[in-house]
This record gives C-alpha cells, sequence and structure tokens, in this order.
C-alpha cells in the first residue's frame, strides 16, 4: 500500500504499544512492545522492503531518525557495530522503546505491485506425500482465503515450540484457500525430523503467517525470464510459471531445475506437459552426479552452454548459495544487466555469524 496514511493497532499480544511513523509515506501504524517494526507495517498493509525475516539477509535496514529499539536478536555480522550506532536497524528483528520515526534504506516508491497483508491463518494439512529423495509435498487447506503474491512464501509454526521454518508456496497464487510446499529434510532439523518427516500426518492443524517476500515476477515485463533452481528452490518457481503462464507476464520463459540423480527431480511430468502445451515455456532439468538422456553437469553451467548471450533477458535464482553465487556469476558472464538478476537463497539461523 502507497499514498496513504494507516493507523491500525497490532492484531497480537498487548494492543497499547508505540507509534511508529514511516516518514516517506507519512504513514503511521502502533507496534507492541515485543513486535518487530516489519511485523507492525505488513499487518497494517503498509509493504516494507524485506527477504528473509530471520535478520539473516539484511534487506529490511532502516534508519530510525526518531526514537530508540531494541535490536533483539540482531546479528552484529547482518547489522554491524558502526550500522547501530548510526541509528540503522533490521526492521524484521527491532521492536519500539518509544514512539518512533524511520526511513527504510531500500526504495519504498509505489512499484505497481499490489502487496497483501500480513495474517496469521490456521490450516488443515490435506496432502503430505514424498515426491523426491528426503523431499515432501505439503498441501495444507486454510480455514480462510490468504492472498499472496508468486514466489513469496510463509511461516509455520513447530508445534509445543515458538520455532518458525519458512517455505515458499508453490501453487497458484490464484488459488487463496491453500498453499502447497515443498520441504527437504534437514538432519535433526526442529520443523523436518523433528516434525514434518516424523508424525505430520493429513488432518493435522498448522499454524500459518504469511505472506512474506518480494521474490517473484510481480507484473508483465518485456523481458524473458530464466528460472534456475536448486533442489526445492523449485517451490517459488512452480508458483512464478504458474502466474507467469496464466497472467502472460513474460514473452518467454526457461526453467531450469538441478538435482544431483534422477531421484531429486520431482513434478517432471507437470512441467513437461508445461512444456508441450505452451510454445513460450521450455523446461531443462540438469542432473549433476548421473548420465542420462538429459542435460548433465551443474545447472548453473547448462545455462551457460545453452546461451551465447544473456543481454536483455531477466534472471531468477533459488536455492542453496553456492548455486546462487554461480547462477549470478553465469549471469554476469553473458550479459545479463544486474537490475534483472534476482535471487531467492535459502537461509536459517545456522547461516547467522556472530562476532
Amino acid at each position: 500500500m502507497t499514498g496513504q496514511t494507516a493507523t491500525t493497532r497490532t492484531e497480537i499480544g498487548d494492543p497499547v504499544g508505540h507509534r511508529v511513523r514511516l516518514k516517506t509515506m507519512e504513514t503511521e501504524t502502533i507496534c507492541g512492545e515485543d513486535q518487530s517494526v516489519l511485523d507492525a507495517f505488513l499487518r497494517a498493509n503498509t509493504w516494507l522492503p524485506h527477504g528473509c525475516s530471520q535478520g539473516t539477509c539484511g534487506s529490511c535496514k532502516l534508519k530510525v531518525i526518531d526514537g530508540t529499539v531494541d535490536h533483539r536478536a540482531s546479528s552484529e555480522f547482518i547489522l554491524t557495530a558502526p550500522e547501530r550506532e548510526e541509528g540503522i536497524a533490521l526492521a524484521c528483528q527491532a521492536t519500539p522503546c518509544a514512539d518512533l520515526l524511520v526511513e527504510p534504506l531500500a526504495d519504498i516508491a509505489d512499484d505497481g505491485i499490489v502487496h497483501h497483508p500480513l495474517r496469521d491463518v490456521l490450516g488443515t494439512v490435506s496432502v503430505l506425500e514424498d515426491i523426491a529423495r528426503e523431499t515432501r509435498r505439503l498441501v495444507i487447506d486454510l480455514d480462510e482465503l490468504m492472498p499472496f503474491n508468486a514466489g513469496q512464501y510463509v511461516e509455520l509454526l513447530v508445534p509445543g515450540t515458538e520455532i518458525r521454518r519458512q517455505y515458499s508456496m508453490a501453487n497458484s497464487p490464484a488459488e487463496t484457500g491453500a498453499i502447497e510446499l515443498h520441504i527437504r529434510r534437514t538432519e535433526a532439523g526442529a520443523a523436518t525430523d523433528g516434525w514434518i518427516f516424523a508424525h505430520m500426518a493429513v488432518g493435522d492443524r498448522v499454524e500459518i503467517r504469511g505472506p512474506y517476500g518480494t521474490f517473484g515476477i510481480g507484473k508483465p515485463q518485456e523481458e524473458a525470464a530464466i528460472l534456475v533452481a536448486g533442489g526445492t528452490g523449485l517451490a517459488p518457481m512452480k508458483s512464478i510459471v504458474h502466474a507467469a503462464l496464466a497472467e502472460d507476464l513474460v514473452p518467454e520463459l526457461w526453467l531450469y531445475h538441478g538435482g544431483r540423480t534422477e531421484q531429486d527431480l520431482y513434478d517432471v511430468e507437470f512441467f513437461t506437459d508445461l512444456d508441450t502445451r505452451y510454445e513460450q515455456f521450455h523446461y531443462r532439468p540438469v542432473l549433476s552426479e548421473q548420465n542420462w538422456d538429459g542435460a548433465n553437469g551443474m545447472v548453473t553451467d547448462a545455462v551457460l552452454n545453452d546461451f551465447d548471450t544473456l543481454k536483455g533477458l531477466s534472471g531468477y535464482l533459488c536455492g542453496p548459495p553456492a548455486m546462487v553465487d554461480a547462477g549470478r556469476k553465469v549471469f554476469k558472464r553473458r550479459r545479463m544487466a544486474p537490475r534483472l538478476i534476482h535471487q531467492e537463497e535459502f537461509t536459517d539461523a545456522s547461516d547467522v555469524k556472530v562476532s
């Protein structure tokens, strides 16, 4: 939401809090003492730049012009001591100690994309199935509709804990009554080994918070697009493909999905069928540790081999940090404009370095 004044009280906890004003948009909200600035504004349908929502990416940094904040668990690797002295804070971590006047460091001008307010929603597990090696498809039917944009993600609350884990929606944003998630098991993971791969069952109730994130193709663009996914980085790409084809968002679209062996690939028939039915869509699965009839090697090298130039195209990357980094290098090597390169890395609390 841009260009409007919105005053709201937080939907969680004590409704009494501190007034937080956003200088650029002349917008304000009430933020609870234990509520992050990002959470308060997103619930008030006032969009702020953000990525991981966990303090690991730094994309939600803002300037505290007036007032003071508690930085809580903000890592000094992501938010340095000099930045704190300058009044910089992570919106996803900082809570107000007094009324605030703030200004995001990133541009928040109207981008022409419809954004949706952050909400807490309950749902029921309707599908839980193995789709690839140590990978499950989880579909949750929601008690109420939750609009989202292709490429966004939600947080699931691990039962009996205060732990939340982030997973991207894989279904079409036209399907607002349910969410499809692709989840890979993490050894000793609280959400996977301790829940989703252990005792979760169809019919279980789940607490969900979302939508979050800015990754994706939010409006029609002139540039053809290349999507490169590693593992369950395919989830947001699947949602993006749904939206791009249904809404004619791009003139041409390539999807590269990388895995080690065929056991790591999934939804192959779905994408192969789309490749057959849509002239503008091209599906390229790639295996790094198994010889087969398809492309072999690193998924990013397959892009390098297929294109002599990427000038005038846009690129979207989602997967492990090493894959994303390699993808950016390939895109730049083939002359893709940096402003047209978009990425979503897998991050978790263990990625935060503590100094």
